[in-house]
Order: C-alpha cells, then sequence, then structure tokens
C-alpha cells in the first residue's frame, strides 16, 4: 500500500468510522470546534474513537478554545491526536503535549516546515478554509513546506490524485469533500477518495490486512 496519509475529518456516525477505517484511512477526525454542522460531545466521540483499531489515529479537531477545554475534551473523548486551527501559539502546544498525543497545526499561511510550533503534523488548509475551494497547486504562490504535512482544503475523489502529484504533499486531509450534503458524510466517497489518492488497490489492501 502507498504511504500516503490519508485523514478523513468531520466524522459524526459509527458507520462513518467503520467505512473509514475499512477503507484504509491512516487518521479519523472529531470536530470539537463550536459552530460546525460536524461537531460533536466528547461522549459521543469516546464510543466512536472506541470502534478504531489502535493503527488509526483518532484526532480531537478544535478552533480557539482554551487549553483548559482543550484538554478536556480530550480527556473525555479519549482521542489521541488534538488538532489546532487558530492562532494558537507555540506554548499551546508546549501545554498541550503528552506521552502518547500526536499534535496537529492546522493554517491556511505559508510555513517553511513542520515542526516550527512542535507540532507532529503540520496540515495546510486552502486560503479560505471551509470554503471548498482549493489551492492553485499548480502556482507559484503554493509552496509545499519541508517534512510530514498534510494538504486539505477543495480535496475530494476527483482531484486528490492530481493535488499529491503537483504538491507532493506527505499527506491529505479531507472533510467536505466526502459529504452529500453539508455535514453528512457518503460511504461511496469515503471509499473514493481514499482509492483516488493511493490508487484502486489501496481498499483491498487494507481489506486484506485487517482479514
Amino acid at each position: 500500500m502507498s504511504a500516503l496519509f490519508v485523514k478523513i475529518c468531520g466524522l459524526k456516525t459509527a458507520r462513518d468510522v467503520d467505512v473509514a477505517v475499512a477503507a484504509g484511512a491512516d487518521a479519523v477526525g472529531f470536530v470539537f470546534a463550536p459552530g460546525s454542522p460536524r461537531t460533536i460531545g466528547a461522549a459521543e466521540a469516546r464510543e466512536l474513537a472506541a470502534r478504531v483499531p489502535g493503527g488509526v489515529l483518532t484526532v480531537g479537531v478544535f478552533r480557539g478554545q482554551s487549553v483548559e477545554e482543550v484538554r478536556r475534551l480530550t480527556q473525555e473523548s479519549g482521542v489521541r491526536g488534538v488538532q489546532l486551527h487558530g492562532d494558537e501559539p507555540a506554548a499551546y502546544y508546549e501545554e498541550l503535549r503528552a506521552p502518547g498525543r500526536t499534535l496537529l497545526r492546522a493554517t491556511a499561511e505559508h510555513v517553511e516546515r513542520c515542526g516550527g510550533y512542535g507540532e507532529d503534523l503540520l496540515l495546510i488548509d486552502a486560503p479560505d478554509p471551509g470554503s471548498g475551494k482549493p489551492w492553485n497547486w499548480g502556482s507559484e504562490e503554493f509552496t509545499a513546506p519541508e517534512g510530514r504535512w498534510l494538504l486539505a482544503g477543495g480535496l475530494n475523489p476527483g482531484n486528490v490524485r492530481e493535488a499529491v502529484a503537483a504538491t507532493g504533499a506527505w499527506g491529505v486531509d479531507v472533510s467536505s469533500g466526502v459529504e452529500r450534503e453539508r455535514g453528512v458524510k457518503s460511504p461511496e466517497l469515503i471509499r473514493a477518495f481514499v482509492e483516488g489518492a493511493r490508487g484502486p488497490a489501496a481498499r483491498g489492501a487494507a481489506d486484506s490486512a485487517r482479514s
């Protein structure tokens, strides 16, 4: 199987989680940031995270929340990763670091390399996050960072392979691009996205590995 890292974000149901894992996702994300149609509570996320095998990273997604709230929701939900989607300073990452926890920094700004804030993974979002509009990957305005970074923003099953080829991304992250309507995931689109990112053999390889 390809080494490309694939994260499916904004999951809300057991079916979503099961489909993403079976399709071969490396990480699944649960949104704790308020105001999103994908937001769920810590208790719901704990039930969903319990369905995820140890080899797949569970991630809580936060935006503009205090360290105390992030820490509480992370502990209550049992997720192993924390993704910050705001202007949190490097000190936030230091305070949230813990054994076995993966820290993800999401930004729409140009960043030269992963790790500048102490993050383990860097997520590069589109200039207008949530709009569904991707970067112009072939333009001079886009410069790929160094290290372990995920491309996000406007990705879908039809363009993910082109995006990876154009940017050399270490991984990809998707949410709205695998939804049949806002906040509602499509199993078919989740499967198609993973296959589009890695090639048609990816799903079969993932199924064989788990059988």
